[in-house]
């Protein structure tokens, strides 16, 4: 049975996203299977062998064993805070990002994180028939982040046509960085948080393969990555750190802003119709959340949960799957793969910008591509959640 769902979810994925290319003459089929394939592969791995438990238990004692480390500064600044066997999710959850973020500055210093990012990017090029820009910007995407990226290969920016320049953005939308992989860790089962990494790298490029077909010549595939300016490893460290504190605000401010809409929305239209707008949205994505391979009976909440990510942001929706006693475990399962990733409106606005901070005529090119992108990135996590969902 969950085959079948799985064929109908495809089908209805590569139908939309097939409705929505800018050229379904130039769509290569070839790439497309492949990667079809090794999601598969890969999802059965990690989810349904005991050699993915092996892979995922370690990837999570990883990140417990960094967010025990993590508290030890956290505490040292804000312990007593919070009563005992409570926990405030901006010094549990969001503060830790500062760590991480830093540890990642120590491998970009020492020049590991680069190497590792250009060799995987040159793999997939290989796979996906893409350019080696494009699968350099999508692996990098899940280390630096959506918007950190673009300041790597800002050299190239300014030369990319519009096309190559969605498939850029597209990237960066259907990935999560690194330093936050934490704290979705602490939100949801850390299973699905490194399945959905994996399935959403290649769904990326083969919804990218649909809606936005090219081909790229040699020539015009050059990769040139701005190296970081020259600073002391204390320079580079305090730069990281800040970045890392400035994430975590910037989250809880977001957090702060969406969460006490959504509760006045939800207010107004339970005052007026009598159902909360997140209800109202889970009758109509609750077809999307079928169609994935929720069951029925779930698929109303599951879509109320979806929706929620996409009007608001990934971690509203995860606080409000982690509160929610009704679901399912299944449905659970693909739910939180469809929220590993940053496709949501906000999104829009951030990698607009920072592409604009780069190249203001590009930036406006990305600005009038915005919801294009936020469906491409969107079809991206129902793939995943989608192909996941074979082996939950």
């Amino acid at each position: 049975m969950n085959i079948l769902n799985a064929i109908l979810g495809v089908i209805v994925v590569f139908g939309l996203t097939f409705w929505a290319s800018n050229n379904r003459r130039k769509i290569r089929y070839r790439p497309i299977i492949v990667m079809l394939v090794l999601q598969t592969v890969l999802a059965y791995i990690l989810l349904f062998t005991s050699a993915g438990e092996v892979l995922i238990r370690g990837f999570a004692s990883v990140f417990e064993m960094l967010l025990a480390y993590a508290a030890d500064g956290i505490n040292f600044v804000f312990g007593g805070l919070a009563n005992e066997g409570q926990m405030v999710f901006f010094v549990s959850v969001l503060l830790p990002i500062v760590f991480i973020s830093a540890l990642i500055g120590i491998l970009q210093y020492t020049r590991i994180l680069p190497f590792i990012i250009r060799y995987i990017g040159l793999i997939l090029s290989k796979v996906n028939g893409m350019g080696r820009l494009e699968s350099y910007n999508a692996v990098a995407s899940a280390i630096l982040g959506q918007s950190e990226v673009f300041i790597s290969v800002k050299k190239q920016i300014g030369m990319l046509p519009k096309h190559r320049l969605y498939t850029l953005c597209a990237s960066a939308m259907s990935t999560v960085s690194m330093s936050i992989v934490g704290a979705y860790m602490t939100m949801i089962d850390p299973k699905y948080v490194v399945t959905a990494l994996v399935l959403n790298l290649f769904g990326g490029f083969i919804i990218a393969t649909i809606i936005n077909p090219y081909t790229v010549d040699k020539d015009e595939d050059i990769l040139v990555v701005q190296a970081e300016e020259k600073q002391s490893f204390f320079e580079m460290l305090g730069e990281y750190i800040m970045d890392g504190f400035k994430v975590a605000v910037i989250v809880s401010a977001m957090l702060i802003g969406f969460v006490a809409l959504i509760s006045l929305i939800n207010g107004i239209f339970n005052g007026i119709f009598g159902i909360s707008f997140q209800g109202m949205l889970g009758y109509v994505f609750a077809p999307v959340a079928f169609v994935m391979g929720i069951p029925w009976h779930d698929a109303v909440v599951a879509g109320s949960i979806m929706a929620t990510k996409m009007v608001s942001n990934e971690f509203v929706a995860m606080l409000d799957l982690s509160s929610n006693q009704t679901l399912s475990p299944r449905s659970i399962g693909i739910v939180s793969v469809f929220l590993v990733s940053f496709a949501n409106f906000s999104s829009i606005g951030i990698i607009a910008g920072a592409v604009k901070g780069l190249h203001e005529k590009q930036g406006n090119v990305v600005a009038r591509f915005g919801l294009r992108l936020l469906f491409g990135a969107t079809m991206v996590s129902v793939l995943s959640a989608t192909v996941a969902g074979i082996f939950i």
